[in-house]
């Protein structure tokens, strides 16, 4: 049987992969893990504006109201905003509700624990035992049962928070904001207003029928244009649930997540708060940013792809900064998981500080050029390609081409029915080719 939890939670196609039955049974089951049997635990549920969320939140709340735990409903609200309200109100768990990135189809299913981190296998894998061996749980009655309130000051809360992570104000600067139709709707456009910025807003209202559609961390076209058109000092897309965040500099080119890890590490560093000089990435950053680090005397640390993963090495060495080139990024001095809005701030705070145009700042790191592909597989498949010869055979022959100058990589999506194939070397034209030869392969074993 293939796990339920991937990389970021339970996610699928609503009401056909990630039904109101299981959301059901992960409130109950998950409430019971996390708050350890607490008789009327507390525990945070936030969202993002897709159309299947309110029928999934209705089943999550009947779950964990089922085993006595009191509710609290955030709203829309961005993932982070969960991770650091849940330890700000000192709750017993946090849960979102949000498919990030994905299309308007999907949705899925996070949780926190008390602290603010996502949870690590082993209780992920405690809650799917319960759920997959029908075990009892606690079914209380009367006045035993648990109940849902609606916050009033969650919004309010998280955008205080915020505005405690930079030490400036914002007056001056041009920002175009591109909130997705998502999370950040509820946050970026009251937050960047009342920092004095000038705004600029697109996809700024939470919209299920056009979250991440044409729009977003992933689809920054309208945004680099809009940048480009109206003068604006730089761009920031969130993702849906906005734990992401891509910039665009005033010439309206994307300025991803390694160029921002890159810029705020050499920041930090030089304003002594870069914790035991290391940056965190993952396998997936660009070879330009280990050149641009070290050449700053910076270490990098890489983890598998995964912002969880990243998280647990910062936590574990006590780390400050680490992130995706997705956008991913986790300043943990301030919050227990990726933050757009804190990435956007700390950039933001950056152009205002420096003085120096947002292109400028990103000129620290040259990327190599690097070509991703999607290769459509089978989902019981994609797990598959470690043990073929002909798709291992296929990568070596690859990197013998390359002669040390670039690099193949390949990888299951974690969500999706896709195996993720990234070349990177000195050659565009060369890479692309390479790339598309080893999907179609990869197509052709798995798909």
């Amino acid at each position: 049987m293939a796990r339920l939890f991937g990389t970021d939670g339970v996610r699928g196609i609503a009401n056909k992969d990630l039904t109101p039955q299981l959301a059901f049974e992960l409130g109950r089951a998950g409430a019971y893990v996390l708050t350890e049997c607490s008789r009327r635990p507390k525990i945070l549920i936030g969202r993002d504006s897709r159309v299947s969320g309110d029928m999934l939140q209705s089943a999550l709340t009947a779950g964990l109201t089922s085993v006595g735990a009191e509710v609290i409903d955030a709203g829309i609200i961005p993932t982070p905003a969960v991770a650091y309200l849940t330890r700000h109100y000192k709750l017993d768990a946090g849960v979102v509700i949000s498919a990030s990135h994905n299309p308007v189809e999907y949705n899925g299913i996070k949780f926190f624990n008390k602290d603010g981190y996502k949870l690590p296998d082993e209780v992920e894998d405690k809650i799917e035992k319960i759920i997959n061996e029908k075990s009892q749980l606690p079914t209380p009655t009367g006045l035993d049962v648990g109940n849902a309130v609606e916050s009033k000051s969650a919004q309010r809360d998280y955008i205080e928070f915020l505005k405690s992570t930079i030490d400036c104000d914002l007056k001056g600067l041009r920002v175009v904001l591109d909130c997705a139709y998502g999370a950040s709707s509820t946050v970026a456009p009251i937050l960047f207003h009342e920092l004095g910025a000038d705004v600029i807003l697109y996809g700024s209202h939470p919209n299920g029928e056009k979250i991440n559609v044409k729009c977003g961390s992933t689809n920054p076209k309208v945004l680099q244009e809009i940048v480009a058109g109206t003068g604006a000092d730089v761009g920031f897309a969130f993702d849906g649930d906005a734990d992401r965040l891509i910039a665009v500099d005033e010439n309206g080119d994307v300025v991803d997540g390694d160029h921002i890890m890159a810029m705020c590490g050499i920041h930090l560093k030089n304003t002594g708060k870069l914790n035991k000089n290391t940056v965190v990435v993952t396998v997936m950053s660009n070879i330009g940013l280990d050149i641009a680090l070290k050449q700053n005397g910076i270490d990098v640390v890489k983890t598998k792809v995964g912002d969880r993963y990243v998280l647990e090495e910062m936590v574990k060495n006590g780390y400050s900064i680490g992130g995706e080139q997705s956008g991913h990024i986790i300043f943990l001095d301030h919050n227990t998981t990726g933050d757009g809005e804190i990435t956007a701030l700390k950039v933001a705070e950056l152009l205002v500080k420096s003085g120096e145009k947002m292109s400028q700042l990103a000129n620290v790191m040259v990327s190599y050029p690097q070509v991703l592909i999607n290769a459509k597989v089978k989902n019981e498949l994609k797990y598959k390609y470690m043990d073929d010869e002909d798709i291992a055979r296929e990568i070596e022959k690859l990197e013998e081409e390359m002669k040390g100058e670039g690099r193949v990589l390949i990888r299951p999506s974690g969500t999706e029915p896709l195996v993720r194939v990234m070349v990177e070397g000195k050659d565009q034209e060369k890479i692309e080719s390479m790339a598309r030869e080893l999907a179609n392969l990869i197509e052709k074993k798995l798909g």
